[in-house]
């Protein structure tokens, strides 16, 4: 039998809990899981109306790692957002955190991760307001990746920001070919996150890891100040969809996939992956390696991994439907219309009449 995540968690998770203090998230991550689609998720008994076939459904989790809940959620996503986008050229963004502040966003994911986005973001905006660069509000959709493609803690965001914005009542395009510069662009991120970076270690709302003294995260948030930091401006884009296409596949579902396990024992765990520009190759992990690597991935409950800003913000419907009609579209740009995939009704084989839910079915507990 091929080897599933659902499978890994529910062998190895009792006894990797117990060898270490793990966060409540992760335990509550590993427990849904593990069970989803089980009879200990509970479900439901389907019946046709003519009696002749019944079947019974086990519920899914829901959660947002699980890689078993994650196809249909995207598709419903992506056919949501496809809608939203405006028919413009886009331009994809990645912002990074440096590596020697991966201890820091262990001890502190919820606050690092807002620091980012606001970071971020309002780099964007605050540019792209500037007249020399282009003078109005762009659409900004930032997701938030936390992993390599060997699972490693590796925070970065993708944004997919409109190449042009509305300035009153009219579509403004970028004054300069490049859209941006990019030393302004990583000056300018640098200096606003470590800066609220510092404030909030001065009003002691950061928990440091025990090996770093006050004075110590001082002298480093200094260091990386000087320091070169990682932002990357890739080409323009026609249009958004090809990131959009992106974003949806790691939306939801966790840094690997089930597809991607190559075995799994009780000696190690092999996944296969393939880093950007390098042939596929193979990890092999013991397996309390391998779950620390993929629950650290795991979401904080509550906190948002996609927000919107802009013309793409929740409350700028009006100022998007004001912009749309006033982009110049490309007469050869055919936009792409992702589809919604509803779950199809099962139906009887012999008197074709769809099922019914008959009968809820209340969780079981797992055997010892």
């Amino acid at each position: 039998m091929a080897p599933t995540i659902a499978g890994i968690v529910r062998r190895h998770f009792p006894e990797y809990a117990r060898s270490r203090r793990l966060p409540l998230h992760q335990h509550r991550a590993a427990a849904l899981i593990a069970r989803c689609g089980r009879s200990e998720m509970g479900g439901h008994l389907e019946r046709c109306p003519c009696h002749q076939t019944e079947r019974v459904v086990w519920h899914s989790c829901k959660h947002r790692l699980c890689p078993r809940c994650a196809r249909k959620v995207n598709d419903d996503w992506l056919a949501k957002e496809g809608a939203r986008l405006l028919p413009c050229a886009h331009h994809h963004v990645i912002f990074t955190v440096p590596h020697d502040l991966l201890p820091w966003w262990r001890f502190n994911r919820a606050r690092m991760t807002d620091l980012l986005f606001t970071a971020a973001a309002t780099t964007l905006t605050e540019l792209l307001a500037d007249p020399r660069y282009l003078g109005a509000t762009p659409g900004l959709l930032l997701a938030l990746h936390t992993w390599s493609r060997s699972m490693a803690l590796h925070p970065h965001i993708h944004a997919l920001v409109t190449d042009g914005g509305l300035a009153t009542d009219h579509w403004r395009t970028p004054r300069r070919s490049h859209f941006l510069p990019a030393r302004v662009l990583r000056a300018l991120f640098r200096g606003k996150f470590l800066a609220a970076l510092a404030h909030s270690l001065a009003e002691g709302a950061l928990r440091l890891p025990p090996e770093v003294s006050p004075e110590r995260a001082t002298s480093l948030i200094n260091r990386l100040g000087r320091a070169s930091w990682h932002v990357w401006l890739c080409q323009r884009y026609p249009h958004g969809e090809g990131v959009l296409l992106y974003l949806a596949r790691y939306l939801r579902g966790g840094p690997v996939r089930d597809s991607q396990l190559v075995a799994a024992d009780d000696r190690r765990i092999v996944t296969r992956y393939q880093a950007h520009g390098a042939p596929s190759t193979t990890l092999a992990l013991a397996p309390h390696a391998w779950l620390r690597r993929y629950l650290e991935h795991t979401p904080v409950t509550g906190q948002h991994a996609l927000r919107r800003y802009g013309l793409y913000a929740p409350a700028a419907h009006a100022a998007r439907q004001l912009a749309r009609p006033l982009v110049p579209v490309s007469p050869n740009h055919v936009p792409r219309r992702f589809a919604s995939h509803p779950r199809p009704t099962p139906c009887c084989p012999r008197c074709t009449q769809p099922l019914r839910t008959v009968q809820r079915l209340p969780p079981q507990r797992a055997p010892p």
